[in-house]
């Protein structure tokens, strides 16, 4: 497929992903729409020339509105929490996706692609983990409705009518990410950073850029029906990433703690949050996300999409920096 003068529908386009999606869908020559749940989250989006619905892909008029004369869906949009209610996940995570793939599908879209998660293999899976690799929910809501959104979806796909496209990414950083640049940086300038264990294991970083190139990659190639595994390919562990993190923005390197008393030290300050009604900004189940031991296979990807990442972690995060240096960081988390 020639993705020129295509139409595409962004869902959650004002967030991280989806407004970095819609600048280089704009400089590849597409025309873009999107959905947001928020209007005060679309005016970046509607600069780049987007017409932007705001609503929510569970709604099923908003839905229907937006993919009309859309060629390609690209669905951003989800609960991303370490926990918390399965009601409040499944709404959005499932329900949600499959309202916007049926409206998709019932308004002549040719190809929806959703972007699902690394995390449905659980977090002890074995080195490089594959595709066609057993799923673990891990009695985790994130894990479990990304899991349950997948075989959803490819009941729906039946192309060439309307084909489905799954894309798991590792760990999305860059300019923007709220789990992996922002929200450690603001810990770490309060002096509550730790990481587990020594940092042993690896965080599977996926520069965005990276990540929205595999995705276009997928598209042109109509992998109908296919599911990828998307990193930057390199193994750093979870140590060498922050620290580099902390370096970028002038920090002292952050220090290390036992995972259980990690995890114990934020069940508490959890239980501290509640008693005075603050909100949470850290749950306890981001040690588990944060301990994950092994790279994922990105071999699909390459021998499918031809897909090689652009971007290495020393040019993601020089970018990264110097979105930083004018950025206030504590504004994206109010």
């Amino acid at each position: 497929m020639d993705i020129k003068n295509k139409t595409i529908l962004i869902t959650d386009i004002g967030e991280f992903i989806g407004l970095r999606a819609a600048e280089m869908a704009s400089s590849l020559g597409m025309k873009v729409f999107g959905i947001q749940d928020s209007s005060d989250k679309i005016k970046k989006a509607q600069n780049l020339g987007a017409k932007v619905i705001v609503g929510s892909v569970t709604d099923r008029d908003t839905a229907t509105m937006a993919c009309q004369g859309v060629d390609i869906v690209l669905h951003t949009a989800e609960v991303a929490q370490e926990g918390g209610s399965l009601d409040k996940f499944r709404e959005v995570n499932v329900h949600g996706t499959v309202n916007i793939a049926k409206a998709a599908k019932n308004a002549g879209v040719k190809t929806f692609v959703h972007l699902s998660s690394v995390l449905v293999y659980g977090f002890n899976y074995p080195n490089h983990v594959t595709e066609d690799s057993p799923l673990s929910e891990e009695n985790n809501p994130y894990c479990q409705t990304k899991i349950e959104a997948e075989k959803a979806l490819l009941k729906l796909n039946s192309p060439p009518d309307f084909g489905t496209i799954i894309i798991r990414p590792g760990d999305v950083y860059g300019p923007g990410s709220i789990p992996w640049i922002v929200r450690p940086l603001l810990l770490m300038r309060q002096k509550l950073f730790a990481y587990a264990n020594e940092g042993q294991g690896v965080i599977n970083h996926v520069y965005v850029d990276n990540l929205i190139q595999a995705i276009f990659l997928a598209i042109e190639k109509e992998t109908y029906g296919e599911i990828f595994n998307i990193t930057d390919g390199q193994e750093t562990s979870w140590k060498e990433y922050f620290t580099r993190l902390a370096e970028i923005a002038g920090l002292p390197a952050p220090f290390s703690l036992p995972k259980d008393e990690l995890k114990l030290f934020l069940k508490l300050r959890y239980q501290g949050q509640k008693l005075f009604r603050k909100k949470a900004d850290l749950l306890p189940e981001v040690v588990d996300f944060m301990t994950r031991p092994y790279a994922y296979s990105i071999d699909k990807a390459q021998n499918m999409l031809s897909y090689e990442p652009k971007i290495n972690l020393e040019e993601g995060l020089k970018l990264t920096q110097e979105w930083l240096q004018k950025t206030d960081i504590q504004k994206l988390v109010q």
